[in-house]
């Protein structure tokens, strides 16, 4: 039995398709004092079965559905609960960054814990935030999900990712789609906002790039790449991303950088979310 946050229902229809197991009917609610309520009031006698609940926390409502979930399966009588973040929340704040600042990605494993006897996440910003969890919990790798949508004939394609962190990403699309180069940018941080961008010496002219990283928020590092390939004379320039999270004014960003088109996966459910997660979820469920 799957059951669904309300950020994840396309996801999770897909998934529960993939593995041929039904799709529980959730409700969500929101009191009068701001208090929300996801309950599966329809959902069979679980006892021994498997509940796996499909929830991207992508914000703190996010959150609170998915335990309420979790703890409902149990009410069910589920013998296993498995919990799939397809987008895990506060997981790039993997460290204190400060003096005084929370691990919060070691703060979300822990709340989520107690209520799962399993955790899978998709492409999280660094592998080793699976180890805050308490139960065994493992990252599951859907880059190169973003092949799929790309045009078939791109013209000497050269796959780039915006810093050498980010590599694996280029080089899981690049693969997936069967040809081309891969290279990246140097990029600094400034701030917690800012980053500069330095161009590598791939020459670019006349070629089809297609710039990949795990997640895009507010557009700016993507969008100054997408400014510096033009400069340099690309064909077309393609943006993917597994995480389209596309914050406040992103999409516009990147849409006056000039970008052809932009794909992104299920894992944060967006208009540019081109292709699902579901396969490669179902493979480790």
């Amino acid at each position: 039995m799957i059951l669904s946050g309300s950020a994840s229902q396309v996801l999770a229809a897909e998934l529960a398709a993939e593995l041929g197991v039904p799709l529980a009917g959730v409700e969500y609610e929101r009191f009068p004092d701001g208090e929300l309520l996801a309950s599966a009031p329809e959902v069979a006698d679980l006892n021994g079965g498997r509940a796996v609940v499909v929830a991207s926390t992508a914000s703190s409502d996010a959150l609170v559905e998915l335990l309420q979930l979790q703890d409902a399966a149990r009410e069910w009588g589920a013998r296993e609960v498995v919990t799939v973040l397809p987008y895990m929340g506060y997981a790039r704040q993997d460290e204190a960054f400060e003096a005084g600042h929370p691990v919060s990605a070691r703060a979300m494993a822990r709340a989520i814990s107690p209520g799962t006897d399993r955790v899978l996440t998709v492409d999280p910003h660094e592998n080793a935030v699976c180890d805050f969890f308490e139960v065994p919990a493992e990252p599951v790798g859907a880059a190169g999900r973003l092949a799929e949508p790309l045009p078939a004939a791109l013209a000497d394609p050269l796959f780039l990712s915006p810093d050498d962190g980010a590599l694996d990403i280029a080089q899981a699309v690049r693969d997936s789609y069967g040809t081309g180069e891969v290279d990246y940018f140097e990029k600094e941080r400034l701030s917690g906002s800012e980053v500069e961008l330095s161009p590598s010496d791939a020459d670019v002219a006349g070629r089809d790039v297609v710039v990949t990283d795990d997640i895009i928020a507010t557009g700016s590092t993507m969008s100054g790449a997408v400014e510096i390939l033009q400069e340099r004379g690309a064909s077309r320039v393609f943006v993917t991303c597994v995480h389209p999270m596309l914050a406040a004014d992103a999409f516009s960003k990147l849409s006056r950088a000039g970008v052809g088109a932009i794909y992104g996966t299920d894992t944060i459910e967006r208009p540019v979310s081109e292709v699902s997660v579901a396969p490669v979820l179902a493979e480790r469920l």
